[in-house]
């Protein structure tokens, strides 16, 4: 869900990329199907990892202030995230969903990325269900861009100590507040740790070979054996998992150990459209499943192609061509020269 480093695509991190979109596709198909595939929701948290490494390997390689840094993450995540959102509460004015309960408060919420509880659900989702991953995107940019203040040797100390700190209050003060449940999750960490792996990644400091597949393999076997010994989870376990697998990937990554191919890198392109849009194709296809009879193995694989058929679609069709759009706008060229 974030963008590649300017200096060059790192194949490896566009296929965990892809990986992390299919699994939380493939988490949203069985789950409109009739089947259980809980674990594929942890693609949240290659994300997250992901996440804290590209940001952090983007603006040590290439310097913006905290504004230029917050402008291009708003270009970047805004507009696609507010048509998605526009199209839930339309369809829900038209009566296309009726189990969503709209609220000024609530939209108003979901459009700025407060974390607060849904009236149709009472879990602190926005509008947008799988928007709830992009109150913590945006958070994490605010606290980013504000240490991008720092000098260089402060920046990830601060961010750690910041994000621990809240982390260490959600453990010990009780509290119903959606702002304090969602910024003291320890979930948030996982971006840390994103930064840290990218810290390491770029001082050379990296595994060999064997280690390095060792840790992917870690990575996948600890996420396997979660799903087929249908064991609990939440990102205490997740989180290390994800870290392994992508700086498992990265030390691949650094010895030039990674090929690029072609689908892959096409899904991990579009891997944020997959994200916001895959669960319309996919709630479309179940609900006609169960209307038409169709076996629950067939609308599972109906549904997976359509939700990547979709994702795909509004990647080509809209998402990039408003960030080519937003790279030629004037206000964008005249930011760039300002702020350069």
């Amino acid at each position: 869900m974030t963008a590649r480093p300017s200096s060059g695509t790192l194949y490896g991190v566009q296929y965990l990329r892809a990986f992390a979109a299919l699994a939380v596709v493939f988490f949203h198909a069985a789950e409109r199907t009739g089947y259980a595939f809980t674990i594929g929701a942890a693609g949240v948290d290659v994300f997250f990892v992901i996440s804290g490494f590209i940001m952090w390997v983007i603006v040590e390689r290439r310097p913006v202030s905290p504004g230029r840094f917050l402008l291009d993450r708003i270009r970047r995540i805004v507009p696609v995230y507010w048509l998605a959102t526009g199209v839930m509460v339309a369809g829900a004015l038209a009566g296309l969903f009726p189990n969503l309960v709209l609220t000024t408060g609530h939209v108003a919420a979901s459009l700025f990325f407060v974390p607060i509880r849904s009236p149709s659900s009472g879990e602190i989702w926005p509008v947008l269900v799988q928007g709830w991953t992009l109150n913590y995107e945006m958070f994490f940019y605010l606290v980013f861009a504000a240490c991008l203040a720092l000098p260089l040797r402060l920046r990830l100390w601060s961010m750690a100590g910041i994000f621990g700190l809240l982390v260490a209050l959600g453990l010990v003060v009780e509290s119903d507040a959606s702002l304090f449940l969602a910024y003291t999750r320890p979930i948030i960490l996982e971006f840390v740790a994103g930064m840290l792996i990218a810290r390491l990644w770029l001082d050379g400091r990296m595994p060999g070979r064997p280690l390095a597949f060792a840790l992917i393999g870690l990575g996948l076997a600890g996420f396997a054996a979660i799903d087929l010994l249908r064991l609990p989870f939440d990102e205490w376990i997740c989180g290390p998992l994800a870290c392994a697998l992508v700086y498992g990937t990265v030390a691949l990554e650094k010895q030039g150990g990674i090929p690029r191919l072609a689908i892959p890198v096409m899904l991990g392109d579009a891997s944020y459209s997959i994200y916001l849009w895959h669960t319309f194709a996919i709630s479309i296809v179940a609900k006609a499943g169960i209307l038409l009879g169709i076996p629950s193995a067939t609308a599972f694989i109906l549904s997976v192609c359509a939700g990547l058929t979709v994702g795909l679609a509004a990647y080509y069709l809209i998402e990039r061509p408003l960030l080519r759009s937003g790279k030629d706008s004037w206000f964008i060229r005249r930011r760039a020269k300002t702020v350069g």
